[in-house]
């Protein structure tokens, strides 16, 4: 078993009267290797300007969460199988609308990895979508969320 934390801080500013509902939701996580991230409510969720834009919201970081899982096992995965990778991106995306119990909750998540290899270690199609697929199950992230995890790989 593997514990992890996160500290989150949020203050009230003295100018904001809190109750009206009219207050920052700017705050910040904070992780025990020093790393301390500004964070907020996402703008599509509560308007500007009680959000802020250039935070990291809940929602992005739960997107990101699963496509840095995904990514993690499939460079494993490829390390152990001896191709190179040279660069790997993925423009994941997310989808919240309602789920089947009308809770609005996220429901599709959609990896787009650009895998890049090196000339001599491009794998075959066949190989990179059963790579893909072991690292899906192998995410624990991935196996920790309802929502439908998709992979399109991109060439």
């Amino acid at each position: 078993m593997s514990v992890y934390f996160a500290q989150i801080n949020w203050s009230k500013s003295d100018d904001e009267d809190y109750i009206d509902n009219k207050y920052s939701r700017g705050h910040t996580w904070s992780f025990d290797g020093g790393v301390t991230v500004p964070a907020s409510s996402s703008p599509h969720v509560v308007p500007l300007p009680y959000s802020v834009e250039a935070n990291v919201d809940p929602e992005e970081a739960f997107i990101a969460s699963i496509s840095s899982c995904h990514m993690l096992f499939f460079l494993s995965i490829a390390a152990k199988n001896k191709l190179v990778i040279e660069s790997y991106e993925d423009k994941a995306e997310g989808i919240m609308e309602k789920d089947t119990q009308s809770n609005i909750s996220i429901t599709k998540v959609t990896l787009k990895p650009k895998v890049v290899f090196a000339a001599h270690t491009q794998p075959a199609h066949e190989l990179l979508e059963k790579m893909h697929h072991q690292a899906h199950q192998q995410c624990f992230i991935a196996n920790s969320v309802k929502a439908e995890i998709v992979t399109e790989i991109v060439e």
